[in-house]
């Protein structure tokens, strides 16, 4: 007998032995076996072969080996053992993100391919010479490089990627090619622009693809039956033998860090670190990158691609800055007189206008004109969101999905009739254009009213037939959509990302005003931006008037040095939650005193975490923070050792935290 050991997707941060015998043919690291485990079995991977670590007595037999499936490569082992130990992530929960869907391996025939033929082109178009120089630079890189494709909004900077990848099927027809996207699910405008490019679509990965599709698509991916995957964050994890480029759309997005579950990560990072195991090209592309690819571009580390100007000589939109300090906006108005003027002319010219708003619903709170009673979440330290249903009005958790219908009398002082709505949300604003504009035709872009990549294909095309003369939106409108007649931005409330206590919160807010003003003006006619704000002076309000992202980028940059934040620092959060609150007071209490004594770190907490309830669950947060030269993990690992984790406890540690929710 020989003996083997194998990961299983369990929360253990451990290997476990298995024999095996001649039987069942040779067995070799990176196979996928079917073991015993606890009362059933699981589907794991061979990861090592070793002298039994147990007593012989004790080790289970592997009951079968998938000789029909390629095994993985060490590249791909060495990536996913060396994001457990970043991340502080059990090995079994890091292998649970790389398995396939359960029945994958009853079948092994693909039915489906998403291979290129010939000929390649269908739709190719015409490059600038700026476009030209940075594809034929990526084309250029055959070994591990970090390539930030930085252009302006609107510069073409899909179609230089576009044309790298063709350059790279050309070169190595069965080459194996990822692109990760923000929020893919979401994103039909980008998978038409593929299928007109290359005549073919790519396989698709994200938690909106059916299960069937998804066994398809991985059994694809690890036979070579795929050039060009698309996907969100998990894609990943996908088992590519043949892996030659990494790209990276929109890098700068908040929603590529994983924040839920057993595993957080930041997928752009370890979209890096995937191509550094695999020796390849990796692209980040945005317009508005992320202050830490910013900053490792100034270091040296990461080449920047720069595209400076819009593409076909469209312009950059006119930038105004309206403030509401001295603009004063009637009650239970949120339009300035500018911005109505500005919508009124857009209208009668017969071009498409977006008002941008980052607030759901019809109002963020609904309160007692009597008695001051707020409607708050029973499960989380939230208020409930009004949403408006016709002649009713709900009221929602954005956090944990309550819901109700908003009564006809206070709960606290019975008085009917008496609730107001405070603020607007996206759907408040809708009334408001109506009532200024009665005959124009409004769409919604939002996540309540936009849920599959057909809603948001129907409303596409809805706006590239010109039925819709308004858009309303939230952040989503902000995810690289390309409207030709769409010439004024309007933003309501520019204010709103700038609140909290998230050191990001400029950079964030920067990036979603950059990207929402680039929707404007992107074709021959030129485009205008109204900025609502009560902040005018504030270096986000004045970088965006004079599109001056570097002068931005490097006040950022001096701040960020000053009080050693990442980049410049590390930083690691520990959150502790639980349905004892005195239980969990009295577990962060000891843990604060067995912290480790180290020199240059710092530990901040216990606290209440700014959302101290959620799901009814009560939650404490430390702060870990140190320099860039010394990584947390270690000094993390030695701490939680002395104490331990109680099970009435739940532990989650976010390296790199980018939420503080």
């Amino acid at each position: 007998m020989k003996c083997v050991q194998v990961v299983v997707p369990r929360p253990f941060d451990k290997f476990f032995d298995y024999f095996y015998d001649d039987s069942l043919g040779s067995i070799e690291i990176g196979h996928f076996v079917r073991v015993p485990f606890g009362s059933g079995s699981a589907i794991g991977i061979v990861v090592s072969k070793n002298e039994p670590s147990l007593d012989a007595s004790k080790i289970k037999s592997i009951e079968s080996v998938f000789h029909d499936f390629p095994k993985l490569k060490n590249s791909y082992l060495n990536f996913i053992k060396w994001i457990s130990s970043y991340t502080m992530a059990p090995i079994g929960e890091v292998v649970r993100a790389a398995l396939p869907p359960k029945d994958v391996f009853l079948n092994k025939k693909t039915r489906k391919k998403f291979v290129f033929e010939t000929p390649l082109l269908h739709d190719e178009l015409k490059l600038s010479d700026q476009q030209k120089a940075s594809s034929q630079a990526l084309s250029q890189e055959k070994n591990f490089s970090v390539n930030i494709l930085d252009g302006v909004t609107g510069s073409g900077k899909t179609e230089v990627y576009f044309d790298f990848i063709d350059q790279l099927i050309k070169r190595e027809k069965a080459c194996q090619i990822l692109v990760l996207l923000p929020e893919i699910a979401l994103s039909s405008q980008w998978l038409e622009r593929f299928k007109n490019r290359f005549g073919v679509a790519p396989g698709v990965w994200h938690s909106h693809v059916g299960a069937a599709e998804k066994r398809e698509t991985w059994k694809a991916v690890i036979q070579g039956n795929v050039n060009v995957v698309v996907g969100a964050r998990s894609s990943l994890f996908l088992p590519f033998n043949n892996l030659k480029a990494i790209i990276v759309d929109e890098e700068h997005e908040h929603s590529f860090k994983q924040e839920d579950g057993g595993l957080l990560y930041h997928a752009r990072d370890m979209a890096v670190v995937r191509a550094r195991e695999e020796n390849i090209p990796i692209v980040l592309a945005s317009a508005t990158p992320s202050v830490e690819s910013y900053t490792n571009y100034k270091e040296g580390k990461y080449t920047l691609l720069h595209l400076p100007s819009r593409h076909k000589e469209a312009q950059l939109p006119d930038v105004k800055i309206i403030n509401l300090e001295e603009e004063k906006l009637a009650s239970q108005t949120w339009i300035s007189t500018p911005l109505k003027a500005a919508l009124k002319l857009n209208i009668e010219a017969g071009d498409q206008s977006l008002l941008f708003l980052n607030r759901r619903g019809y109002a963020p709170l609904i309160l007692c004109r009597t008695c001051g009673y707020r409607f708050e979440c029973p499960s989380c330290s939230a208020w409930l969101v009004a949403h408006s249903h016709k002649n009713k009005m709900s009221l929602q958790c954005h956090h944990c999905g309550h819901k109700g219908w908003l009564p006809e009398a206070c709960p606290s002082c019975e008085e009917e009739d008496s609730f107001a709505a405070c603020g607007p949300g996206v759907e408040r604003l809708a009334e408001e254009v109506s009532s200024l504009f009665p005959d124009a035709r409004l769409g919604f872009m939002t996540s309540d009213h936009i849920k599959t990549t057909d809603d948001l294909g129907v409303l596409i095309e809805k706006i590239e037939a010109r039925e819709i003369d308004i858009i309303i939106g939230t952040q989503m409108v902000a995810k690289g959509h390309h409207f030709p007649h769409l010439t004024l931005v309007g933003v309501v409330d520019a204010d709103l990302g700038l609140m909290g206590g998230d050191f990001r919160a400029g950079e964030k807010t920067y990036q979603m005003l950059h990207q929402v003003a680039g929707r404007a003006g992107r074709e021959e006619k030129s485009g205008e931006v109204y900025i609502q704000t009560h902040q005018a002076n504030h270096p986000v309000m004045q970088a965006l008037k004079n599109w001056d992202r570097d002068a931005f980028m490097e006040s950022e940059r001096d701040i960020r040095r000053q009080g050693l934040l990442p980049p410049f620092g590390r930083m690691a959060a520990l959150i502790l939650s639980s349905t004892n609150e005195g239980f969990l007071d009295q577990y962060c209490h000891a843990l604060s005193r067995a912290v480790p004594r180290e020199d240059g770190l710092k530990v901040l907490g216990p606290a209440p975490a700014p959302m101290r309830l959620l799901r009814q669950h009560h939650r404490r947060r430390f702060l870990v923070m140190g320099p860039r030269e010394k990584l947390l993990q270690p000094f993390l690992r030695n701490w939680i050792a002395k104490i331990g984790c109680p099970s009435r406890i739940k532990m989650k540690i976010d390296i790199d935290p980018y939420g503080f929710m």
